[in-house]
């Protein structure tokens, strides 16, 4: 069942007004146009991309972002954000629990009490010490990984893909499968 998953991809470089122009406007962008990612521009540093999309996995979320950006010409996602900022609903997606559930823990509506306090508000959104839930979790029994591992294995692969492109390095489809990272 597909589930919508909230993350952040990092972009090689800045984005340009001119780029910024061709999201907004391209229908060959369709998770643009529909509002499931948005993007930062100017300021310092690298564009991100502040995603919520739709699809069976984290990782498979990330990939079709991943996918979309690179119809931009010379654009593409290099890393994973994984912030140790969070709200409920990022929480609970990350340590496979409903919202519900991490809203009345937070409440002091179940569990034993003593939920990490909130962070800082912005606006009506609160965020968490991703750190801080994960521990408290951990405390009543939950198996919590440190970063969902979809995060660490998206990261990864950008990072690896970066590299290659930024050294000008052509990999042969044999060298991809011999390290087992394409079976085709």
């Amino acid at each position: 069942m597909p589930t919508e998953w909230t993350f952040t991809l990092a972009l090689n470089r800045q984005l340009t007004q001119d780029e910024a122009g061709l999201i907004d406007t391209r229908d060959d962008l369709p998770l643009f146009a529909d509002g499931s990612v948005s993007y930062t521009i100017g300021g310092p540093g690298v564009s991100e991309l502040h995603c919520d999309v739709v699809a069976k996995t984290l990782l498979e979320a990330i990939a079709l972002v991943a996918e979309e950006i690179r119809k931009i010409s010379g654009l593409r996602a290099v890393r994973v954000i994984h912030d140790d900022i969070v709200t409920l609903e990022m929480a609970a997606q990350r340590a496979k629990r409903s919202r519900q559930s991490l809203v009345q823990l937070s409440k002091g509506q179940r569990g034993p009490g003593g939920f990490p306090q909130p962070e800082e508000k912005v606006g009506g959104t609160t965020f968490y010490s991703w750190p801080r839930i994960a521990e408290f979790l951990r405390g009543l029994g939950d198996d919590i990984a440190p970063v969902p591992r979809d995060l660490v294995i998206a990261d990864r692969a950008l990072r690896l893909v970066d590299e290659v492109e930024s050294a000008g390095q052509t990999v042969p489809m044999t060298v991809w499968r011999a390290f087992g990272l394409c079976t085709a």
